[in-house]
This record gives structure tokens, sequence and C-alpha cells, in this order.
């Protein structure tokens, strides 16, 4: 289970992204094991501190703050950088911010170590020089992707330009979302999913559409997963939450991939849809055909019980020999050896 966004966002807050004066480069702390920071970071060199503050975030650039490692490994919150006690800006860093960076590394760190991945470039510019991706991923098959890590609120037009400027280009926009901002619902519109990113977890959830209602005749629908769990959801469904670990997702011609466990999920709960669709659809094939053999046997039986057409002037004639017909061969409308 997932904490609850409140708590996400506190534990979120905490995060910070180091830096390090040696290489003049942003760090992650699970780039290293613990023992190589704290010899670099607060009572060790002191060459590890705070991104932020030494680039002018709440602070003035070029502060140095060298920082501690805290958490451990499979402990209740992950291993993360902080500040020493009394050494952060008055209020902490901007949670926004602190989220955005984070997240943006933690997204490149984990496109590289996919398979089928060939480039992971951060903030790169788009070839048209109108957009530019917080990451841009090329796939070995020469799919380009961008990976956005939205902190903030977005209209429903602003996503949209963005959304089209990247399909105008040929690159498939994945979006990922801070707990607690509300996505806008163009998104489901477009049949694109909706991810969020939890940083102090290292995880991510997810929305499944749950299954449509079965209102009338709903086997005839053009998609019939709808009557199962999907994903991603249509946009007026009602959500079902899936938490996974970042690492559980892989990234594809489509954007990022679910694990095959809730693909099959997914795969099974349509699957019964469809199956029951498929005894409606032969049900009703059924009937149809009953209804088309009672009508031809209606019909067949008018044909036979219709009358005799009334004699013609002048008496019943024979159609072959022409000559006067006994009213008993009328039917037949010859006479025996004719």
């Amino acid at each position: 289970m997932l904490a609850t966004d409140m708590e996400v966002r506190v534990q979120d807050d905490l995060l910070v992204v180091g830096f390090d004066l040696e290489t003049r480069r942003e760090v992650h702390v699970t780039e290293q094991p613990p023992e190589h920071w704290i010899r670099r970071g607060y009572g060790g060199t002191g060459q590890l501190v705070c991104f932020y503050c030494f680039h002018g975030f709440e602070a003035p650039a070029g502060t140095r703050v060298p920082l501690l490692t805290r958490g451990r490994l499979g402990g209740k919150v992950r291993r993360h950088f902080a500040h020493p006690p009394n050494q952060a800006p008055v209020g902490g860093h901007n949670p926004e911010t602190v989220w955005h960076i984070t997240t943006k590394h933690a997204l490149a760190r984990w496109a590289r170590t996919r398979p089928g991945v060939a480039e992971v470039q951060m903030e790169r510019w788009t070839p048209q020089k109108d957009r530019r991706a917080d990451v841009a991923v090329r796939l070995n098959d020469g799919t380009r992707l961008a990976l956005e890590a939205q902190r903030m609120l977005m209209t429903d037009d602003a996503w949209r330009i963005r959304h089209r400027d990247y399909l105008r280009q040929g690159i498939v926009d994945v979006w990922f979302w801070r707990p607690g901002v509300q996505f806008p619902h163009i998104v489901l519109d477009e049949r694109l999913p909706v991810w969020f990113y939890v940083a102090s977890k290292g995880a991510v959830w997810t929305a499944l559409g749950r299954p449509h209602a079965q209102r009338h005749r709903w086997w005839q629908a053009d998609n019939i997963a709808v009557f199962g769990l999907h994903h991603p959801p249509c946009a007026l469904d009602d959500l079902e939450r899936q938490a996974l670990l970042l690492d559980q997702l892989n990234l594809g011609p489509h954007g990022a991939v679910l694990p095959d466990a809730v693909l099959d999920m997914l795969r099974s709960s349509q699957s019964a849809a469809r199956e029951e669709a498929a005894k409606w659809q032969e049900s009703e094939a059924r009937y149809a055909r009953q209804l088309r053999e009672a009508e031809r046997q209606r019909s067949e039986d008018a044909r036979r019980l219709k009358p005799p057409p009334p004699p013609p002037a002048g008496g019943l004639r024979c159609h072959v020999c022409k000559r006067p017909l006994a009213s008993e061969l009328a039917r037949a409308g010859r006479h025996i050896l004719c």
C-alpha cells in the first residue's frame, strides 16, 4: 500500500538532490553505497553539498551545505540526502522544485536501465526547438519519447497544446504527475494513461478503469475490453489505483509499459467480458436465424395454400393443347396426357 497523498507530500518535501563539487554534477543517493556519500558529505570532505542551496534556490547562489545520508535500504523511508540540523533554508526548499528535480533524475536513471533504450538525455529540445522534454528517450527501433515530470496543475488547453506539439514531431509524451496534483481529464479523452510518481518511495501509481456497466445490448459495443478492467481508463470511468515500483515498469513504442502480472490481470478480466459477450452474440444470432426460418416457413405455407387461379373467359382450357379442360384438372392446367 502506498501512503496517503498528504504523507507522500511530506516525505517528498524532505528529499534533497546532491551536488558533487569535484565532478560538478548532480548526484543521487542511489548512485553509490551510503559509505561513499558519508565520506564526501557532512563530517567528511564536504564536497557533497545541497544542489538547491548551491544553485540559489531559497539561498544565495554558491551556498555550500554539506549533506547527511539518511535512511536505509528496505527501511520505512528510502535512503536520501538531508541538510544537517538547522542548516536548511527557513521554511525548507520549495517542495515543487524538490519533487521536480528529484523526479527528472529518477526517470532518467530508470530509462537508462530499461531494455530496448538506445539513448537518454535530460532537458533536451525537440527538433523544432519549441518544446524541451524533462527526459528525452530514443528506443532501439527509433521511437522517440518525452518523459515529463509535471509538478503543478495544468489547464486542459495548456496540456493539449504541449501534447499536440509532441505528436506533430512524432514524439510520444509520457506524463508523470506529482501526488496531490489534479491532472487534466483531457488526458483520458486522448486515451493516455496517467502516472503519479512518489519520489520518497521510488514508486508510481496509475489509474485503471473499472468495468463499464453492462447496459442494453452492451455486447454490440465496438470495444468489449472496457467491460473488464482496462488501462488507460476512459474519461468518465470509476478509477482503481494500481501501485508499483518505478523499476517494475518498462518502456515501449507507446510509452510506459505495465509489468506482465498487471497485464495478465487486465487480460483475464477482459477475456471474461469477451466470453460473456460472445455468448450473448451467439444467442442473438440464433434468435435471428429462428426468426428467418419462421418467416421462410410462413411464406412456403402461404404458397402451398394459394387457391387456383380463376378459369379464363370461355371456360377452362389446357395450356398445352388449348382444348376445353375439366374443372378437376384446373390446378394442373393441362390434360393428363398432354
